[in-house]
């Protein structure tokens, strides 16, 4: 069976809002286009949305919440269940989409496809065990008890690097919780949430999941800022989380924040160098880089540094970079313009610096927003290649003494979502766990995720968790019932 065409892919998605009952045009005809990563060609356009139509999607989301909220967590579970069928009977549409949005190779893209599914089957079913304390005698004379309530109406803001899957791990929770739902996916690659949404409209109530275009500083804003709006999740960059929270103060409505990283990996001299860097190849380079969790800064003791950086060049030349619709292809195009050159322009300022390029450095020639995997040694622990979130395919390479020194130069970031340690010494291994101030620590690899384990991160990482029961809890508030007793 051939591949479908772009326009044909294309005319499976409205490129507009969908609100209450309905797909609806913004309330102005200013346009937004999606580019295609691999080609710089424009493949649609969607609605620039405004304030107005933002308080159309939260007054859709506000009138159906009454009734989804007073659904039984079995009911609420039939339709995610019903979600999930949906989405992996659509799994070659959403994968293509995801690939020419987004520019995630064909051969690998269908697993985030999956893995949307797997989240929704699990929220499905932790969304039926939500509890609080047993009931109980605590002041004389009277019996309380604890209710977890859903918080209202949801707000959710997606970002452009995992466009399908973060969207779901947002709605997921939010929806299995007994909340509503306005979703603002990236502008930069919004196709696969429309299509998301075509196979919502058909499972769940009019008003309970609802869709607006736009870019982040005006339908984003006005998401944040609406006083019916009662949860705002965020996954995005470090400076826009700040804006965020504080464009949310004046309501003070709750605000979930999952933000950058700069995740270090740990490389002890006992460690196997060549299982190392065939992890790191994986865990540093997919998806190009772009990813919050990406091990881009791999911390060496000296005794494996040299066996470790071959092993690693070995392992980096071989990464497939090309057109994301060739099934060879391991790496694609990064997934816009201007992240490019910001990613280049990092590259060029390590250089300036005193680093060396020991593999990779430039631009693929050709169209297509594409780089070449880099690896970049002898920059210092103050530069800014180390200190910021690049989030393309890059990695540092940096010796230390110890490991004391490799936990401390880990830590000094203002980051802590993600980290990691290889080495065959569980107790070694354990502490540096301990000690490490991130969210999540891997041992012996580095990246795996599951949809029963938290993740969120420390520091200017954000706050709160995704995935696991601890996500479904940020979605709920707490309601103290206590009767007197006769």
């Amino acid at each position: 069976m051939s591949s479908p065409s772009i326009d044909e892919l294309i005319s499976l998605v409205p490129t507009a809002n969908l609100i209450g009952d309905r797909w609806q045009e913004a309330e102005t005809s200013a346009e937004l286009p999606v580019i295609d990563p691999a080609t710089e060609v424009a493949i649609a356009k969607i609605p620039d949305s405004s304030d107005a139509d933002v308080d159309r999607a939260v007054r859709a989301a506000r009138a159906a919440l009454p009734s989804w909220a007073t659904l039984t967590p079995r009911q609420r579970s039939e339709r995610l269940m019903a979600l999930a069928d949906a989405l992996e009977s659509d799994l070659r549409t959403m994968s293509d989409l995801e690939t020419i949005d987004a520019g995630h190779p064909t051969g690998v893209v269908s697993g985030e496809i999956t893995s949307g599914a797997d989240r929704l089957r699990f929220y499905a079913g932790a969304g039926r065990t939500l509890e609080g304390r047993a009931a109980g005698e605590y002041a004389p004379g009277y019996t309380s008890m604890i209710r977890r309530e859903p918080i209202g109406v949801a707000g959710l803001i997606t970002p452009w690097n995992y466009p399908i899957l973060t969207a779901i791990t947002k709605v997921a929770p939010a929806l299995a919780a007994g909340n509503t739902v306005v979703l603002k996916p990236s502008e930069q690659t919004p196709l696969t949430a429309l299509r998301f949404a075509v196979l919502a409209h058909e499972i769940l109530p009019a008003g309970v999941l609802n869709v607006v275009n736009g870019r982040g500083s005006t339908a984003g804003a006005a998401l944040v800022t609406h006083p019916d709006v009662d949860i705002v999740s965020l996954t995005g960059g470090t400076v826009t989380g700040r804006e965020v929270s504080r464009l949310a103060a004046n309501s003070l409505k709750r605000v979930l924040l999952e933000l950058g990283g700069k995740a270090p990996a740990i490389v002890l001299d006992d460690a196997d160098a060549a299982a190392t860097a065939s992890a790191l190849r994986y865990s540093a380079f997919w998806n190009a880089g772009q990813d919050c969790s990406a091990a881009t800064r791999v911390i060496v003791t000296p005794g494996i540094y040299d066996e470790l950086l071959e092993h690693l060049a070995r392992q980096v030349a071989s990464i497939a970079v090309g057109d994301p619709r060739d099934p060879t292809t391991d790496m694609g195009p990064l997934t816009y313009d201007a992240h490019r050159d910001r990613v280049l322009g990092f590259i060029e300022r390590a250089v300036d610096e005193g680093g060396t390029v020991h593999i990779g450095g430039g631009r693929r020639s050709g169209a297509g927003y594409f780089l070449e995997p880099t690896i970049i040694t002898g920059v210092a622990q103050s530069s800014a290649i180390v200190q910021s979130e690049v989030f393309g395919p890059v990695i540092t390479l940096h010796r230390v003494p110890d490991l004391d020194e490799a936990v401390a130069a880990a830590n000094d970031v203002e980051y802590g979502l993600g980290a990691s340690v290889f080495t065959h010494d569980i107790g070694k291994a354990m502490e540096a766990s301990r000690r490490l101030d991130f969210g999540t620590v891997w041992i012996n690899d580095h990246g795996a995720v599951s949809a029963e384990m938290p993740w969120g991160g420390f520091k200017q990482s954000g706050h709160a968790k995704e995935r696991s029961i601890y996500a479904l809890e940020e979605y709920t508030r707490i309601k103290h019932v206590m009767v007197k007793l006769p």
